[in-house]
């Protein structure tokens, strides 16, 4: 099964950084995932996606999310936003897609 992980930030700049780092690990781990960033404002162009994750810096538009999307969505933990730990971001996403935690 091929997983589809959306990232989102203020611009899609930063977060695209951090998609870069999980593809990278994907590909170390041999696992086939779909993922993409964009900003806050374009989250209601895409409606086939597995989990949303939100950097730390948009964490307020969280419960507006919840209650229009049918689907997990977390805030990445801001140390691994930070230093960029794609590893760490795509473990997070497999673990809750995995095992049905939203």
């Amino acid at each position: 099964m091929t997983y589809n992980i959306m990232l989102a930030c203020m611009g899609g700049f930063s977060t695209s950084m951090l998609v870069k780092k999980m593809k990278e690990s994907a590909e170390k781990m041999g696992i086939d995932v779909n993922i993409n960033a964009v900003s806050e404002t374009e989250l209601d162009q895409y409606d086939d996606l597995d989990i949303i994750m939100l950097g730390p810096q948009i964490e307020y538009i969280y419960e507006n999310l919840k209650k229009q999307h049918d689907i997990p969505i977390v805030v990445i933990d801001s140390l691994d936003y930070g230093t960029m730990n794609g590893e760490k971001v795509l473990k997070t996403a497999l673990e809750i897609l995995e095992n049905g935690i939203s």
